[in-house]
């Protein structure tokens, strides 16, 4: 049975519907900065289909409970145990209940833990009651970020985890995602990947408009056109909505938020006197003490981390003056084991097209080959060993000032783009040819040449260096804080490092 949903009006006064039937097969998402009109969006869209398909709703913020009164949906507080909300997500499976998962009042680790749960509990609903439901999660960023933020590490992979599962397994068990976001960079990039419609919103930062545009198959400058769209406009590409890129107008709805935008006000009409009588007069009421609740438990250590600190654990010497067992580590000594490892690991051809975690356990089983002393490095100390271990600078150009302020220009950067921007700083700081794009591209790890033409942008935009191409077609890069710049590159070359070779053969 083919059902249309009415969104709204699209080009030219048309009628703008979705395909239910093919929305629950292909998944939403909908992009847009905050008062873009995201929430209303999502309103409409369950006000359509309350009457044809089961509903569950993650709301972070409880606008979404007053479905509850208009389309019968049950609200289900969040503030119960994981294992509660496990079972009550298996119930609503089982009965096919419209929910709205009202997570209001809690911090957002609590927020991140209760959705994880019940997001959980209905991924695990037995085969016999995998009914069609559409499952709404807005501010999708909070339950799936791209980074790890100030929540606990096990929260956020309950979380991340859960949401990977909605929309990248969650078609064969009856699960329709649909997730909406104020930033698509804030967003994790597997479940971002999973849907196959999109709606994207008003938005400013160049990297968010390059990314919506990636997504609609659209160039850099029309791009440009999501600074201009007006509250509740959003433009719509899917196999549920369109084939071409289309302009909606999303169409009113019959409940409301009980938050609103704020608006502007007169301000009382208070005598100066009354007002500071109003301000400095103590009311008993205030001095009351609050019932304080006790802090919720910390959560348990991960066996992990247990066993690392097991592990680093030494026993204190009986005196200070007592002779140690074991050798000193020489510094040094460590420092050159490490880089050699890391020299092994950029010479294999593979190694541009591993993801940083295959290659970060691929160095620790490289360092307990060499038997590297003292501990090894963290994550986050191994993507930035990487990064500059890619550049290939020699120990002349290492010591020298201007490769010095290289290295502290690109600490502001992410951990995934730093090689490239050390690659083309090494360039421009040695005087070598510009790098091609598809060497820029093997540096980032992927096989898109505009990737990597985006990324030379994205440093111009920074203000980290200047893109220029003389009369023969060939790029140079000027690195106006360093000085320096680097020879003529043809940027459409082939990518002639010797791993760059060994991949292309």
């Amino acid at each position: 049975m083919k059902v249309g949903i009415d969104l709204g009006t699209g080009a030219g006064g048309a009628s703008a519907s979705v395909d239910l039937e093919e929305l629950l097969a292909t998944r939403l998402l909908v992009q847009g900065n905050s008062g873009s009109g995201k929430s209303h969006l999502l309103r409409r869209l369950l006000e359509q289909s309350a009457p044809w398909v089961q509903q569950c709703v993650v709301d972070p913020e409880g606008d979404f409970v007053t479905l509850a009164d208009r389309f019968g949906h049950v609200v289900v507080d969040a503030a119960r145990t994981e294992a509660e909300l496990t079972r009550i997500a298996g119930r609503i499976r089982q009965h096919r209940v419209s929910v709205v998962l009202n997570l209001e009042g809690l911090d957002v680790e609590q927020q991140m833990r209760a959705a994880a749960a019940f997001l959980g509990g209905m991924f695990d609903a037995e085969r016999d009651h995998w009914y069609p439901v559409l499952v709404v999660v807005d501010e999708a960023q909070l339950f799936a970020p791209a980074a790890a933020g100030e929540v606990s590490d096990e929260a956020r992979k309950l979380s991340l985890g859960a949401m990977t599962n909605l929309m990248c397994r969650g078609r064969k068990r009856g699960l329709a995602g649909v997730i909406a976001t104020q930033r698509l960079a804030k967003l994790a990039k597997n479940v971002a990947a999973e849907a196959s419609n999109f709606l994207m919103g008003r938005t400013f930062l160049d990297i968010d408009m390059a990314r919506a545009a990636d997504l609609l198959g659209m160039d850099r400058r029309q791009a440009e056109q999501f600074r201009d769209l007006e509250r509740g406009r959003f433009v719509a590409l899917g196999p549920a909505i369109a084939r071409r890129p289309l302009p909606v107008a999303i169409g009113p709805v019959e409940t409301s938020a009980r938050s609103v935008s704020p608006k502007l006000m007169p301000l009382p009409d208070t005598a100066p006197e009354d007002a500071a009588e109003l301000i400095f007069k103590v009311d008993p009421a205030e001095l009351r003490q609050p019932v304080r609740r006790p802090p919720p438990p910390p959560p348990p250590t991960p066996t992990a981390e247990i066993l690392a600190q097991l592990v680093k654990s030494r026993p204190e010497p009986a005196s200070a003056d007592a002779a140690s067992l074991f050798p000193e580590i020489d510094e040094a000594e460590r420092k050159a084991a490490i880089e050699s490892v890391l020299a092994e690991i950029v010479a294999d051809p593979d190694a541009g097209f591993r993801s940083v975690a295959v290659l970060y356990q691929d160095f620790l089983v490289r360092c307990r080959i060499h038997r590297v002393p003292g501990a090894a490095l963290d994550l986050s100390a191994f993507k930035r060993q990487l990064a500059i271990a890619r550049a290939g600078v020699d120990k002349d150009m290492a010591t020298g000032d201007a490769w010095q302020e290289a290295l502290r220009m690109s600490e502001g950067l992410t951990d995934d783009i730093q090689g490239v921007f050390l690659i083309v700083a090494q360039a421009a700081v040695s005087g070598a040819p510009c790098p091609s794009d598809a060497t820029l591209a093997r540096a980032y790890g992927t096989h898109s040449l505009s990737r990597a033409r985006r990324l030379l942008t994205y440093f111009e935009e920074r203000g980290l260096l200047v893109v220029r191409t003389d009369f023969h077609g060939m790029r140079i890069v000027v690195f106006p804080d360093l000085g320096a710049e680097s020879a003529p590159g043809d940027p459409n070359a082939p990518d002639e490092t010797p791993e760059g070779r060994d991949a292309a053969e």
